[in-house]
């Protein structure tokens, strides 16, 4: 039976808590690798690929060949984060297997200084200058949207989803799943932080109870458990042919009005001359600027 947590007893002989169960990191990498064949067995089984040949969409006009969709600087930010992220992956494996790396604990805690700056960065970039509602706005039509992806998900015979604004609810869900994750190992890993040698804090192991440290560690533990699931399955996304163009568009800021027609609803995700008007959603009753370009 896997465990959750892993305990020990402290100076005092109590049993104190000290983290989660390294079998839960590597039942984490397993229930990956089940969810990566069994979608790709499942994708096939639907046949999602000939179906979206069969129907190329129209393209609306007046559509630019290219239309933006991330900026430089959101996209300097998102591959930032992301290397900083697995950085701390890989880095938090090393007491788990054992591996003799002295300089493991330095990696792992400047990839966290680097992953809370690239946070602030981004979300002050987001509030100044991106449509925030965008991502953010959760309403009626939210629900609806969500409601009509689950079932045509679980049943080919329901019809497919409304187009969507600039974010379809499966990148809200995973933007805002990340979000409650990334914030719960920021702020857990600040008090970590405190119990070693760094150029920010003076190392103090007497900061939190021994009940409190273990309860900070086993949060820190679930959240990296978590980003295993999560970074896994958006790298699986991000190289699937069907998704690549998504991809793309992050490495070079834009789209085709191909995709653009074949999947985002003009009404959501305006877009006039050579860019965007704003993307936001048709529910979102705030106005936001443009992304810089």
């Amino acid at each position: 039976m896997i465990e959750l947590f892993r305990r020990t007893q402290n100076p005092w002989g109590q049993d104190v808590l000290i983290g989660v169960s390294w079998d839960l990191m590597w039942t984490a990498i397993v229930l990956a690798a089940v969810f990566l064949v069994g979608h790709a067995v499942w994708y096939r089984w639907r046949k999602f690929s000939e179906h979206a040949a069969a129907t190329p969409a129209a393209v609306p006009a007046g559509v630019p060949e290219r239309i933006q969709r991330h900026s430089l600087a959101a996209r300097l930010f998102h591959w930032t984060m992301s290397a900083s992220m697995l950085a701390l992956l890989f880095s938090a494996f090393v007491p788990i297997m054992d591996l003799d790396f002295a300089g493991w604990l330095t990696i792992h805690w400047i990839a966290g200084v680097v992953l809370i700056a690239t946070i602030v960065y981004h979300i002050i970039h987001a509030i100044g200058w991106m449509d925030f509602w965008s991502m953010m706005s959760v309403g009626p039509k939210f629900f609806k949207e969500g409601f009509q992806t689950v079932r045509h998900v679980l049943s080919s015979k329901a019809p497919e989803p409304e187009k969507a604004g600039k974010y379809p609810f499966d990148h809200r869900m995973y933007h805002h799943a990340i979000v409650v994750v990334s914030l719960s190992a920021v702020v857990t890993g600040v008090l970590m932080m405190m119990r070693v040698d760094t150029p920010f804090f003076t190392r103090n192991t007497y900061l939190l109870s021994d009940s409190m440290t273990g309860l900070v560690f086993a949060i820190h533990g679930f959240a990296g458990v978590s980003l295993i699931l999560l970074i896994a399955s958006h790298i699986y996304f991000a190289l699937r042919p069907e998704k690549r163009w998504i991809t793309w568009s992050m490495v070079r800021g834009w789209i085709d009005r191909e995709h653009y027609a074949e999947h985002f609803d003009p009404a959501k995700w305006v877009v006039t001359g050579d860019r965007e008007a704003g993307g936001a959603l048709a529910d979102s009753s705030v106005s936001a600027p443009l992304e810089d370009e």
